[in-house]
């Protein structure tokens, strides 16, 4: 981008930038800045373009304005979605989105991390930090999932071994890191299972290429975010200041500052 001044800061992409402040998805970003939304010091953006904190930013005419965020750290918020739910900003078909549930925020908006299809219920994370979401999604770090499933019937010694030893699906091999039995409720089986990536609708097709019909999926854990017993279905819970250092010290990332 070029401009009438000299920046003084740091400088990376827009999108990357507008993405760390809670303003969108970096895709997201990327189809305004095509579309023509975005200026920076009165000029048009492009992709490409660099900025810095110090650079007059406006989407769609209104300033953003990024000192109020420098030295805050992000929100971070666990939601218990319930089956039925979408995981949109909202539906064609007028169902409940689970954005619905979130509490405002000032500047920014919230941001998912990862998603859960219809009619799968469980955690789910939101942030205002697109530099977090990013991170806790992207393939490279692998943070772990865990769901308990329950399926009719009980696994056998050769389905356990196929499902660590990873089954082909037509997008890939797949394979869970962990497979544990727990509970059982008449004829259905209760297992808790580990993955590191979030493929669509993984786990049914996953048993599926079994014979194995998936009656109940339940989200349990992502990465150190335990989905905790005491929090019911549709309910949400923000993380103190200091719990959200916490995690960030976990997972290795530095908040934008």
């Amino acid at each position: 981008m070029n401009s009438n001044k000299t920046n003084k800061l740091p400088t990376e992409k827009i999108q990357k930038t507008l993405s760390n402040q809670g303003l969108g998805s970096r895709r997201e970003l990327e189809t305004w800045i095509s579309a023509g939304r975005i200026r920076v010091n009165g000029q048009i953006a492009k992709l490409g373009d660099r900025i810095s904190l110090e650079d007059r930013v406006e989407v769609d005419g209104r300033r953003i304005y990024f000192e109020a965020q420098k030295d805050m750290l992000p929100r971070v918020l666990l939601y218990y979605k319930p089956e039925g739910e979408v995981c949109s900003r909202s539906d064609p078909e007028k169902r409940r989105t689970v954005f619905e549930s979130l509490p405002r925020v000032g500047l920014g908006r919230w941001i998912m991390v990862g998603r859960l299809d219809l009619n799968t219920s469980g955690l789910l994370l939101f942030t205002t930090d697109g530099g977090l979401a990013n991170f806790l999604m992207h393939p490279s770090h692998e943070v772990e999932r865990e769901y308990a499933v329950r399926i009719l019937g009980g696994l056998t010694p050769a389905q356990i071994s196929m499902l660590k030893q990873g089954v082909m699906l037509e997008d890939g091999l797949a394979k869970f890191l962990s497979l544990e039995e727990q509970a059982g409720e008449g004829a259905n089986r209760w297992y808790h299972v580990v993955l590191k990536e979030g493929r669509n609708r993984e786990i049914r097709r996953m048993f599926d290429a079994l014979g194995l019909q998936v009656s109940r999926l339940i989200r349990v854990r992502y990465g150190p975010f335990t989905l905790p017993a005491s929090l019911s279905r549709g309910r949400r819970m923000e993380f103190s200041v200091e719990e959200v250092k916490d995690f960030l010290k976990q997972l290795g990332y530095k908040a934008k500052r």
